[in-house]
């Protein structure tokens, strides 16, 4: 475990280095701040942010982060969703991942009722890549009405470029703060301007600061420099009177058992399985956890927990493959849960549901139905970690990334595909050779094990932590000393908006 997050710690080092040195060092010399700098200075001091998606973009021919900071963090007591443009990185310009990762900001802010400061630096789309970003990035204005629209404040604070549709992110915020000399905002800079209509024009009497503030009135605050404009953002935070749906509960009992413990928890070989109390209770308030069912279905861990003074249901797989009877169980535990308006946090570690002839009578696919239909119709709020495996349809009926958890993390070890990679290069493998006899050919025996050792080696490294991390199917690969403290953050900022579960609102449960 510690070797993977070495790999991941060494990952997360390329995101923070940004443009690289020579970028940084002019970025420095214009007298600017990096866009972490900048997050640090407008949250609350010695208070933590939860950084998000970090890895986005990783394994792609665009850099690592995706030129955009996003996470959750505290800004004058006031839980916000703060994104930050890294002008290092090819000017803050947005590329397909920047977008995906933006989107996946404001739909979290909208979920759970969380107000957004955006810090803008942006020289716009990445132009090569247009035709990925034009159409899906209309939804960042959407957005941006909607939180609105739906009484969430949203905070612009402009540092630099904010130009041409960029430029509607000022134009749709509730707040606006531009910084003297710096911000650009305009639909079209000069040189296009030029083009256009043959006027010659500068950027400050285009769109600088002082002509936003003073004659177009699209700035309300008027800021002399980057620290000004972010003193100037923690009082329109501090002047939003915003207040959570539900109280903070207070101090609470730090789990038995020391967090160290859960390095060793997951082994190297996922076939090998592990008991989840172990994580559990280095997770949970007092490691005090009262688990449901504990004589039935003993695949899966079920029970009610409080995890930073939190009430949570807690579903957690023990030996890998899910059975009609830990099927069921889930089910009737979710039915509780929403009866009860209790949050549940999912720790995966599943093969999948059961296959074979006895099972297949015995009803596996309507009682795996039966809890992937409980977990798309439940309206508690949903937390996810994926901890080692997490394979086809039971990666779905523990609530993955399309049955949209409020938030979703994996831990290095964790790893996710339609199935295991022997298991799917040996598919491939009995179809080959079935159709090779069905048409009367020979069969290729050496070119079947070169192929199966191709397709196991794609597996393998398309089901990875990284790799699924770069493509923002989870929120970020975490350290799994942090977990407790991950869904702390992540609970709180959850009870910002109201949790309630539904009330006899599922669909039809095969019996």
């Amino acid at each position: 475990m510690l070797e993977r997050l070495a790999a991941v710690e060494a990952e997360h080092a390329r995101a923070l280095a940004g443009g690289g040195e020579k970028y940084v060092t002019r970025h420095r010399a214009r007298g600017k701040l990096l866009a972490r700098e900048r997050v640090e200075l407008l949250l609350d001091p010695d208070t933590p942010f939860l950084e998000l998606s970090p890895l986005a973009g990783w394994g792609s021919d665009y850099a690592v982060g995706a030129s955009i900071v996003t996470g959750i963090g505290v800004v004058e007591g006031v839980e916000c969703v703060i994104t930050a443009n890294d002008p290092t990185v090819r000017g803050g310009a947005s590329n397909p991942w920047t977008l995906k990762k933006a989107l996946r900001a404001n739909e979290i802010a909208f979920a759970n009722r969380l107000p957004v400061v955006s810090l803008v630096e942006s020289g716009g789309a990445d132009l090569p890549s247009q035709k990925e970003i034009f159409i899906p990035g209309g939804g960042l204005f959407r957005d941006l009405t909607r939180l609105s629209a739906a009484g969430i404040p949203t905070v612009a604070v402009v540092f630099g470029n904010s130009t041409a549709g960029g430029a509607y992110v000022p134009g749709m915020s509730d707040h606006v703060i531009m910084v003297k000399e710096q911000a650009k905002v305009f639909l079209g800079g000069p040189p296009l301007v030029k083009m256009a209509t043959g006027e010659e024009s500068d950027d400050e009497s285009l769109g600088g600061a002082e002509m936003h503030a003073s004659v177009s009135g699209l700035a309300d605050h008027f800021a002399v420099d980057e620290r000004d404009a972010l003193r100037l953002a923690r009082r329109v935070v501090a002047r939003l009177n915003w207040r959570k749906a539900h109280q903070d509960p207070g101090a609470a009992d730090p789990p038995l058992y020391g967090e160290e413990g859960l390095l060793g928890v997951v082994p190297a070989d996922p076939k090998v399985p592990f008991d989840p109390r172990e994580v559990i209770a280095r997770v949970v308030d007092g490691s005090d956890f009262d688990e449901v069912k504990a004589r039935y279905g003993g695949s899966l861990v079920v029970g009610w927990a409080r995890l930073h003074g939190y009430p949570v249901g807690i579903l957690a797989n023990a030996q890998g493959v899910l059975f009609s009877e830990e099927s069921q169980k889930a089910a009737q535990f979710i039915q509780l849960a929403n009866q009860r308006d209790v949050p549940l946090v999912f720790l995966h570690n599943t093969t999948g549901y059961m296959v074979g002839r006895d099972y297949e009578q015995g009803g596996i696919i309507k009682h795996g139905a039966m809890m992937i239909n409980a977990v798309a119709n439940s309206r508690v709020p949903h937390l996810s970690v994926l901890m080692g495996a997490s394979y086809g349809a039971g990666h779905y009926g523990m609530c993955g990334r399309a049955f949209d958890p409020r938030f979703l993390f994996a831990w290095p070890s964790a790893k996710s595909a339609v199935m295991g990679p022997q298991q799917l290069a040996g598919v491939l493998s009995i179809v080959a050779r079935q159709s090779a006899v069905a048409r009367g050919r020979p069969y290729d025996d050496e070119a079947d094990a070169a192929l199966r050792e191709l397709v196991e080696r794609q597996i393998e490294e398309e089901s990875l932590a990284m790799f699924l991390s770069g493509r923002l199917y989870d929120d970020g690969v975490i350290d799994p000393r942090d977990t407790r403290t991950v869904l702390g953050i992540c609970l709180s900022a959850i009870h910002s908006a109201p949790v309630e579960g539904v009330r006899g609102g599922f669909g039809v449960f095969r019996m």
